[in-house]
């Protein structure tokens, strides 16, 4: 398969602490990737690193064999990756279509000025883009509460929606933060739907997740990160038998 992202030999220090030591990764397109890793492992902060919020201090992000631009957000969507939140971040007052639409915008080529004097290429852009953000919240599956402000739908709904968002953007890589967490049994098996239709339509997804079971029965490969540092990699079988997993899990070295 062909290589899309590669984080290597990436290092990230918040004063005294390494958060991450040497991370390399391989993503190939068209995968479901997982990253795991006990509590305080530096998921999230790879997950940070990656898509711009924390600028990196030794190392690099390469996509589609070019390097990815350092600590800035806006430019990383702009080659192609988008996130979500574990603590979810949407326009809570603006409706779900509204905050699909703001997720176009980073694609929007009618520009500060015709936006300002709506120009009739801008007018007709942003019809466009309604009609595009409706049919991606059909996709993923709340578009009956498109008018529905985004403080008022559920909470599992509320996770679809930043899933919506995120997609807006175009991205050719997905990166899902803990998108199960809160969820009950049901929404966590329609979670898994909506990601195995992401990737059955060309999306390559990049999970964290906390819910091993929802991994191993939905990535292609997976990597564990202990103390973070990487420590194993592989299908999910071969990273559930591997020792330094089952150490970094039931070791009891850590508090949880």
């Amino acid at each position: 398969m062909i290589t899309l992202l590669e984080s290597r030999a990436v290092n990230k220090r918040f004063g005294g602490l390494k958060a991450l030591t040497d991370v390399s990764l391989t993503i190939r397109k068209g995968e479901v990737y997982g990253l795991i890793g006990p509590n305080g492992a530096g998921k999230t902060t790879f997950f940070n690193v990656l898509t711009g919020a924390y600028a990196i201090d030794g190392g690099e992000f390469v996509m589609n064999g070019a390097e990815l631009p350092a600590a800035t957000p806006h430019l990383v969507v702009q080659h192609g990756i988008a996130r979500t939140f574990q603590n979810i971040r949407l326009f809570r007052e603006l409706t779900a279509l509204e905050n699909v639409m703001a997720g176009h915008h980073i694609r929007s080529s009618a520009g500060v000025w015709g936006i300002l004097t709506q120009s009739r290429a801008a007018r007709e852009e942003e019809r466009l883009m309604q009609e595009r953000a409706l049919e991606i919240l059909d996709y993923v599956g709340i578009g009956r509460h498109a008018d529905t402000v985004a403080r008022n739908l559920s909470y599992g709904d509320q996770r679809r929606l930043e899933i919506a968002r995120a997609l807006a953007t175009e991205p050719q890589l997905l990166a899902l933060d803990e998108p199960a967490a809160g969820m009950n049994a049901t929404e966590t098996v329609g979670l898994r739907t909506l990601v195995e239709t992401i990737r059955g339509d060309g999306i390559t997804v990049l999970l964290i997740e906390h819910d091993v079971k929802l991994i191993m029965g939905l990535c292609d490969r997976v990597a564990v990160l202990d103390f973070g540092k990487k420590i194993a990699e592989g299908t999910p079988a071969e990273v559930q038998r591997d020792p330094d997993v089952i150490r970094a899990y039931l070791g009891g070295h850590r508090a949880h």
